[in-house]
């Protein structure tokens, strides 16, 4: 029989929750260059090394959050952040849909970060999450 991880068991380190602080904080000085090279000058070529830096700091995030819950990779919240991850991805490799890809992830954050708990942490239909599952 396999183990539920939608249990509402946690798994945790000492340090985590200011390791995601520190990376939060990170990502939010990365998302803010990236915003300030968007906004500045459209034209001008964009430092990837910016893009990258929101990328990055975003999967680290995104995989200390899936690590201490794990079912959080099938929750909304978990893969909305995916969805921004690919999107800033496409911002890096599409130069000409930077502005718009910037604004719809500014505006998405905005509307799923204040959504209700219960649409944030909402599983997708057929999507339950096993202890089988998590190690194949």
């Amino acid at each position: 029989m396999a183990t539920d991880c939608n249990s509402g068991k946690l798994r945790d380190f000492r340090g985590r929750r200011w390791l995601s602080v520190f990376l939060r904080s990170a990502h939010l000085v990365a998302v803010i260059a990236f915003a300030a090279v968007l906004l500045q000058a459209p034209s001008t070529p964009l430092p990837e090394h910016a893009g990258s830096a929101v990328l990055i700091t975003g999967v680290l995030i995104w995989l200390l959050d899936i690590w201490h819950k794990p079912g959080h990779l099938v929750e909304g919240a978990g893969l909305s952040m995916l969805l921004k991850l690919a999107l800033v991805a496409g911002m890096i490799f599409s130069p000409g849909m930077r502005i718009p890809l910037f604004w719809i992830i500014v505006v998405w954050s905005g509307v799923f970060s204040h959504a209700p708990s219960s649409f944030r942490n909402a599983r997708l239909p057929g999507m339950e999450l096993t202890e089988e599952k998590l190690s194949k």
